[in-house]
């Protein structure tokens, strides 16, 4: 078999790290395992022990306005501005990759205008429905059908929530109670029991609506219990205490009410200066949580409204709280926050002497992000390269682990794509980072015109900023570290994090670059080394060479210029694009081919949808790149790993562009080897492991893909399926050559070989001794195509289709057919399905009226050719005619042509 010049470069999906909640509706399960949260027009249901995706429910075109499930998550119901409401039944999968089968039950219209605010009694059998129109509803979720309806607000409904109270006897009516006495009197005369006061558990549902007012319904009497008027504002949450039989109201008035039951009284009032959003119970009553603007959540004493947490500094705008989930059984609560994240907040902490005095907030042990946002940036960090970092279009760095399973020592929440930690300090968007060799020193450049160095220890948990890079007059848009690995012997190799990165670059839009010396005993801020007047317009970004003896900036003026690091001179400048250059990278070590002896490459991308391939030998253009539609953002070449001695590739670099597509090129050859689509927008991150070679794609759509390369299992697959398809092609001649039809026309149908089918059928409509009584030509064909499978039945059919088509092979395509025919009843053919997407348009019908359609013409052309040899047997007769005339002329001595004449 011929050795391939070269192997193609494939990669696949193998993992992709997805937004969970966008911001909106969310619910919770009763044991905290499934979130429910919109996401966009559609709702996701994952599974927070493990990350894992469990379902996801298309949306109907508009914005979710309400979900919640039902505590056992037995129940999804969803609320949109369509005005429609959905409740799905959820149930566990049958198959093992423990996702939820989702099923509609009903599709309902509750309301006259969109729902609000949705909530589930504990047993999950009752839903409450607040909407626009201040209408009030209750439904029976399995039933599907409405049990109450209550009108009396005047606003929008904002805040739902079931509960149960006690009623007694001298609670009730006259009348109730003059019943319930007669009943016990009979019971007396009856069993001579002592009468005791009896008490019942009744169902009240609890409603706070944009007036401020909050009205108790009796769902037994199918009334109000009584109207709550003391709330100024929108009443955000409601929640209610057996224990204590206290109703707490929250309010964006900065208050917190707690509202005697027996009475329906103001107990206590709590000024919490704040907008307040979520409000609940903990400690069997004794505490009241509260979260809101300031993005803190907060404890307070139901005994007397003090606050039990320490003052906290009020958070930014983003992380104010607009939720807070809890069950009572849960040891933790989740604060759901403006950016879309959720913080794991651990109740552990509480305990009969936390009322005494102030304590500390509650310790945050885990941390969600439901959305990364836009993702401007990542990078391989830590000494395994097992996490990373995002620069996700925030004022901070978000750590994630990439670690498939957690180890023992590890908690559980450590799952692949969970957050780690938080890099804070920034006081405006970070646009660029940079890791050092050791993925122990990350660099971060920011609109706040700073830069930061950070250490990063995850073994032992500590994450700090090590430096402060103050000095530019605009934004830092563009940030490198040396990525040179140290002597194995040399102690910055054996302790990396003690032996911070030589120094820094980075570039502005001031148009400068700046050099950043380090050292063990750096203070906390850094003095430039040097400042360079480098471009006439923003520098968007910055690299330095394996050698670090080198760095190059590239510009927005649509050139790159290259710099001697020592004294920051420029030595070189490369000219060639038509717009700005958003990427430079030079080729690292791990990219070039062994003994090249070549000084190496370089590499930029610009704005005018071009890659260019430079040699640092001479500054030459070495290719242009041509593939992408739109501007290459980022740039990643990938170590240099051959498959095998058929792999003729040169170096290979990565693209990303604002197309959403990252294209492989061979950097030798020029040609583009792979284009990968996992986007549906810009892609602006691009990494690949330096060691593996696993390539991670980050764009706008908050989508991170990891990209394994399967060139080696392609190139395997293809070389056994060619090594089977020559053993099947000898098995078919050897069937051919011994006469064994049957095997030959089964193998010929396995392996579509039309051309190979067509011969065998030829020879067999063509025997020069025919079967007496068959109708192909020999009887084992015969038996053969009457007990084709439907695949096979099908597959015969459509290459039956396309001979029929042409006028020489049309007449064996015609036979085979006939033979077909008579073989299977009307009702079998009618039977046939096409297998996959074949055909034109795939059904038999289709396959059946072209057959039709060319055997009309074959027919029509038949018809004219005997048509025509009626004329010529008349002709050649006439010519007979005539030639016995003019023989007859010679017999009789004539020696010229005789005329007639009447």
């Amino acid at each position: 078999m011929a050795q391939r010049a070269a192997v193609r470069t494939t990669y696949a999906v193998n993992r992709t790290i997805q937004p969970i909640y966008s911001g909106g509706a969310l619910a919770l399960s009763e044991d905290g395992r499934i979130l429910a949260a919109s996401l966009g027009d559609d709702v996701l249901l994952t599974d927070l022990t493990n990350g894992r995706d469990l379902g996801r429910i298309e949306g109907d075109g508009e914005s979710v306005t309400a979900l919640t499930l039902t505590p056992s998550a037995s129940h999804l119901i969803v609320c949109s501005r369509s005005m429609s409401m959905r409740i799905y039944s959820m149930l566990a999968s049958e198959t093992e990759d423990e996702t939820l089968q989702l099923e509609l039950l009903r599709s309902l219209r509750p309301h006259t205008s969109p729902v609000v605010t949705l909530a589930v009694d504990r047993t999950g059998t009752l839903l409450g429905t607040g909407g626009a129109d201040g209408i009030v509803k209750v439904w029976d979720i399995v039933a599907g059908y409405t049990t109450h309806t209550f009108h009396g607000h005047g606003g929008v409904i904002s805040a739902l929530h079931f509960f149960q109270v006690e009623v007694t006897a001298k609670d009730e009516t006259s009348e109730t109670s003059k019943k319930r006495k007669r009943r016990k009197s009979r019971q007396e005369e009856v069993g001579g029991e002592e009468n005791q006061e009896e008490s019942t558990l009744e169902y009240r549902l609890a409603s706070g609506a944009e007036d401020g007012k909050i009205r108790i319904w009796d769902l037994h009497k199918r009334k109000s219990a009584a109207v709550l008027d003391s709330h100024v504002s929108v009443v955000r949450s409601l929640e209610f205490s057996s224990a204590q039989n206290t109703l707490v109201s929250g309010s964006r008035d900065k208050t917190l009410i707690l509202w005697d039951a027996g009475k329906w009284k103001p107990k206590r009032t709590v000024a919490a200066l704040e907008g307040v959003e979520s409000v609940g119970f903990v400690s069997e009553g004794r505490l009241v949580y509260s979260g809101g603007e300031n993005g803190r959540v907060r404890l307070w004493s139901t005994t007397n409204g003090q606050e039990l947490t320490r003052e906290q500094e009020a958070g930014i705008e983003t992380d104010a709280i607009v939720e807070i989930l809890h069950y009572p059984a849960l040891p933790h609560l989740i604060s759901v926050h403006a950016d879309q994240v959720l913080n794991f907040h651990s109740l552990a902490p509480l305990s009969a002497s936390f009322e005494e005095h102030a304590n500390d907030p509650l310790p945050i042990f885990r941390r969600v992000s439901g959305t990364h946002d836009e993702v401007i940036d990542l990078a391989y960090v830590g000494s395994e390269k097992s996490l990373l970092a995002l620069n996700t279009n925030s004022e901070d760095v978000r750590i994630v682990t990439l670690e498939a399973s957690p180890s023992q020592d590890a908690p559980k929440e450590r799952y692949f794509g969970a957050d780690v930690v938080l890099l804070k300090g920034h006081e405006d968007l970070i646009i660029s980072l940079d890791v050092d060799w050791s993925g122990h020193w990350l660099a971060t450049g920011s609109k706040d015109n700073t830069a930061r160095l950070w250490r990063l220890d995850p073994e032992n948990d500590s994450y700090t900023c090590a430096a402060v890079l103050t000095g530019h007059a605009e934004s830092l848009g563009a940030i490198a570290l040396p990525h040179a690995t140290p002597s194995t012997s040399s102690a910055a190799y054996t302790d990396p994090l003690s032996h911070p990165p030589a120094y820094i670059v980075t570039g502005s839009q001031d148009r400068t670059v700046k050099r950043w010396d380090t050292s063990k005993d750096m203070k906390q801020k850094l003095r430039a080394k040097y400042t360079r007047k480098a471009h006439d317009k923003d520098i968007n970004a910055v690299d330095i060479d394996p050698s670090s003896t080198l760095f190059a900036s590239a510009s927005q003026d649509r050139t790159v210029k290259i710099y001697s690091a020592a004294d920051g001179e420029a030595i070189g400048v490369l000219r060639g694009h038509r717009r700005g250059v958003w990427t430079v990278k030079f080729q690292p070590k791990e990219a070039q081919i062994p003994n090249s002896g070549a000084k190496g490459l370089i590499a930029t991308g610009s704005a005018d949808k071009t890659v260019k391939v430079w040699s640092l030998a001479d500054y030459s253009c070495l290719l242009t790149l041509e593939g992408h539609s739109n501007s290459v953002l980022k740039l990643s070449w990938l170590p240099y790993r051959p498959v095998d001695a058929r792999d003729k590739r040169g170096p290979q670099l990565a693209s990303a562009a604002g197309d959403g597509l990252v294209k492989i090129w061979d950097s030798a050859s020029g040609d583009a080897m792979s284009t990968l689509d996992n986007h549906t927008d810009r892609v602006w991150a691009l990494t690949a492991h330096p060691i593996t070679g696993t390539l991670i794609s980050g764009g706008a759509d908050s989508i991170i893909t990891f990209w394994g390369d399967t060139t080696s299992a392609t190139l395997e697959a293809a070389t056994t399926a060619e090594t089977e398809r020559v053993e099947l092609d000898q098995k078919l001649q050897n069937y051919a050559y011994a006469g064994n039809y049957r095997e030959a026309i089964t193998l010929a149908l396995q392996m579509d070989q039309p051309g190979r089918l067509f011969t065998l059928f030829k020879t067999v409509v063509e025997t020069e001794v025919p079967d007496e009584g068959s109708l192909s030509g020999l009887s084992s064909v015969d038996e053969v195509l009457s007990t084709l499978a439907d695949e096979q039945l099908y597959k015969l059919l459509l290459r039956l289709r396309d001979w029929n088509t042409n006028v020489r092979s049309a007449p064996i395509a015609q036979k085979i057919l006939w033979t077909v025919v008579k073989s299977y009843p009307a009702s079998r053919l009618a039977s046939v399905k096409p297998m996959g997407r074949v055909g034109v348009k795939g059904s038999l019908k289709d396959v059946l009226d072209a057959i039709r359609a060319y055997s009309e013409r074959h027919y029509k052309r038949i018809e004219d050719l005997v048509d025509e040899s009626y004329l010529l047997d008349f002709t050649l007769q006439e010519m007979d005619e005539v030639g016995t005339v003019t023989n007859g002329t010679g017999r009789l001595g004539l020696g010229g042509d005789v005329v007639m004449v009447d």
